[in-house]
């Protein structure tokens, strides 16, 4: 229900009647400043604060006609008004109306998208804190590396989002910005005060120079923020995808209880959830492009970047929004299972430790070049038996890397048994997750 309500929310703020509402709110603003300036006689100005009003139908009507929205709805609002309707619009661009009320939507769904990214920041937190010593094999270029724990990439994530968060609260401060400076910015017909009124009842800055429109500078910085956010997400869905996968399956998306994988085959439990996510990003980063390109308009404008505006903007948002709470159920509700974590740990037969034997050589004497020899070459025999489907481990269910480690007469002349076996320990690779912890938890 979170997530339904959520992208209703979100889906609201961009509807027909949110956009002309968002309009008449700024021309209200107008309005108001005005009769504080002394234009505007007190009783026109709050008859039309009290009677103002539109019709979508009947925009859409007087539209087909004028082909001007912004006529076309100043005109529906006009016929709710009686002769104080002289005063609406006054001294105004169209632009001045339209920006500052997209400024309006879109500070009001960037609200919801950073409410979005703390709740998943909790979300994560929750998880890394119970999996905080969860083992698990890091990896790199897709090969097991070292031990990790399960809690440390979910720190990882936090972080990464954390950083997000701060992206997008800058962002807010850059979009949240208004204008009434009249059709070429020059504050002709008002002044400056008009717009400084208007924009302080709104809630927003004013523009300290604008010409015709907002610059799209500050568009362009919304959309690569939620771009940016939403490839971040996308790096978490493919994670668990590939977790997920039947030969990992060290975690994997809540499957509830009726639920089907494929019409064919009956056993399937597929990872939809985060491929939806990941297929949803990629259309968020795809609106970076028209963002960018509408920065460059011809003079002090044209309308080159008005259609696409209409649906970069709203979709952008929606998807977002949806895209976070999706994936904070996912986060949420995810299974993990931290015996397959051990299980795929100890794949190689300890092969993870072989750092831990690298540094302890040099400790001894021994040179970089002579010590990553010896480790090596005992670690490339375990390699060579698991080409050939050969177990990682003896007969007694012991690590063959440290068997061979020990049988190993050159290495056995700087370290005993007991400080090879030494380097075979997990403690040794989770002593400072504490810290971590502590860093990106404050």
């Amino acid at each position: 229900m979170v997530e339904r309500y959520a992208r209703e929310e979100m889906k609201s703020k961009w509807t027909m009647q949110a956009k002309y509402q968002a309009w008449l709110d700024v021309e209200i603003a107008a309005v108001k400043a005005w009769s504080r300036l002394g234009l505007i006689p007190t009783e026109d100005a709050d008859k039309i604060v009290k009677n103002a009003s539109f019709n979508i139908d009947r925009i859409d009507e007087i539209e087909a006609v004028t082909r001007h929205d912004l006529i076309a709805f100043t005109t529906s609002v006009s016929e709710s008004l009686g002769e104080e309707s002289r005063w609406f619009h006054y001294g105004m661009t169209s632009s001045d109306t339209v920006d500052t009320a997209v400024a309006l939507q879109m500070r009001d769904s960037l609200s919801l998208i950073i409410e979005d990214v703390k709740m998943v920041m909790e979300s994560i937190k929750v998880r890394a804190i119970e999996h905080k010593m969860t083992l698990m094999v890091g990896r790199s270029h897709g090969i097991h590396g070292e031990p990790i724990t399960f809690g440390l990439v979910l720190a990882v994530w936090y972080d990464e989002m954390a950083r997000h968060l701060t992206n997008l609260e800058q962002t807010m401060d850059v979009i949240a910005v208004g204008q009434v400076s009249g059709a070429m910015g020059n504050f002709a017909h008002a002044p400056l005060e008009l717009e400084e009124y208007a924009c302080e009842a709104l809630g927003l800055k004013a523009a300290p120079a604008s010409n015709q429109v907002i610059q799209r500078d500050r568009y362009a910085q919304l959309a690569s923020a939620l771009a940016l956010m939403a490839s971040s997400i996308e790096k978490f869905a493919v994670q668990i995808r590939h977790w997920q996968r039947t030969e990992v399956y060290e975690c994997e998306e809540y499957f509830s209880v009726g639920q089907k994988g494929s019409s064919a085959m009956p056993h399937k439990r597929n990872p939809i959830l985060t491929e939806n996510i990941t297929g949803l990003a990629r259309m968020v980063r795809s609106y970076v492009i028209p963002a960018m390109e509408n920065v460059a308009l011809w003079h002090e404008r044209d309308i080159s970047h008005s259609s696409t505006e209409r649906f970069w903007l709203p979709d952008s948002f929606i998807t977002s929004d949806f895209m976070l709470n999706r994936f904070n159920d996912v986060i949420a509700k995810l299974v993990v299972y931290p015996q397959n974590m051990m299980r795929n740990l100890n794949l190689t037969g300890g092969l993870v430790f072989s750092q831990r034997v690298l540094l302890e050589l040099p400790l001894k004497g021994v040179s970089r070049e002579d010590a990553y020899r010896i480790v090596q070459r005992n670690a490339m025999k375990v390699w060579e038996g698991l080409q050939q489907g050969k177990s990682a481990t003896n007969e007694k269910g012991e690590s063959l890397y440290l068997q061979y480690l020990l049988d190993d007469e050159e290495l056995r002349k700087s370290l005993s048994e007991e400080a090879i076996r030494e380097c075979f320990n997990f403690d040794y690779y989770t002593k400072n997750v504490d810290n971590i912890f502590n860093r990106v938890f404050k």
